[in-house]
């Protein structure tokens, strides 16, 4: 296992050094909290089963919306 130290700029991003990017053939990261530590694991997004619908910070300038929009936007999309 290879450690960095790497800080954050005052929006609070970091950045992943670019050997270890080169490692990987995705530019997309699923990053998740457990306790006390973060994990950041590379991902394919066209490997996932998932589909975003609805992005906070790049689709509503991080505001999220309400429930009521939420629900318009399901049947947006399950009705083509």
């Amino acid at each position: 296992m290879s450690t960095k130290i790497s800080k954050c700029t005052e929006k609070g991003q970091i950045t992943l050094p670019k050997d270890w990017r080169d490692l990987f053939k995705t530019d997309s990261f699923m990053i998740q909290y457990d306790q006390k530590k973060l994990i950041i694991t590379p991902i394919n997004l066209s490997e996932l089963q998932e589909e975003v619908i609805f992005d906070a910070e790049k689709d509503n300038n991080g505001k999220g919306i309400s429930v009521d929009e939420m629900i318009k936007t399901l049947k947006k999309i399950k009705h083509g």
